[in-house]
């Protein structure tokens, strides 16, 4: 029996990570977060102090697996779990950087399609429906004003000690996604036949619920 192939693209702060875990557990469909990986290989980068022009030969090093715990999906870097540390707003800037470089996509893309042709997979990133499963059974381009991501992005953080204002948050997200919309390789673009899901006005459920249904409509029976 064929896999289930779910992408979810989208730019950051858009829901994407918590919206598809969410959906995989309505669905019981493994979650595989994408960024993660990336923000993975941008604390590597960043811990070892590793100079653009060393970061391709270095990355048979990084050693960067996930694996699912309890159904949740954790990730690691040489045998640590380092799931919490590749949060930080700093890494998350890095990994914005490091994406766009064509040999740490390829280092990465094998895992990603590997996981997807053995599972069920809701699979969330800037590129999935466009690039690592461009054949998927359902496309997603998940979106929400760059004013609304920050102000989620904030009431996150607002709790922990030197939380960023919100206008150094907007001004984040806007720069983001600048970079990831003009990169060279596998830009953030959403796919031609992807369904876009704007989740401005919409809470985490009715994100998921709107999902869900796109998801029930598109492949009917398929849907387990």
């Amino acid at each position: 029996m064929s896999t289930v192939n779910i992408a979810i693209d989208g730019p950051a702060g858009a829901g994407k990570s918590t919206i598809a875990k969410m959906v995989s557990a309505k669905l019981g469909y493994i979650y595989v977060d994408t960024g993660a990986l990336y923000r993975t290989i941008a604390l590597y980068i960043t811990e070892n102090d590793i100079p653009d022009d060393k970061i391709e030969a270095s990355l048979e090093n990084a050693d960067v697996s996930l694996k699912f715990i309890d159904g949740a999906q954790r990730v690691f870097l040489g045998g640590r779990d380092v799931s919490e540390l590749i949060r930080t707003p700093e890494i998350s800037m890095a990994a914005s950087r490091t994406s766009a470089i064509p040999a740490v996509r390829k280092y990465l893309f094998g895992t990603q399609q590997k996981i997807a042709a053995e599972n069920n997979v809701i699979m969330d990133g800037r590129d999935i429906g466009t690039v690592v499963l461009p054949n998927a059974d359902v496309k997603i381009f998940l979106t929400a004003s760059a004013e609304e991501r920050a102000n989620r992005r904030y009431k996150e953080l607002a709790e922990k000690p030197d939380c960023p204002t919100y206008q150094e948050i907007l001004d984040d997200i806007i720069k983001r996604d600048y970079q990831d919309m003009h990169r060279e390789t596998a830009p953030l673009k959403q796919a031609d036949d992807a369904v876009l899901v704007d989740s401005t006005e919409l809470n985490l459920e009715q994100s998921a619920d709107a999902i869900v249904k796109i998801i029930s409509e598109k492949i009917g029976g398929g849907l387990c």
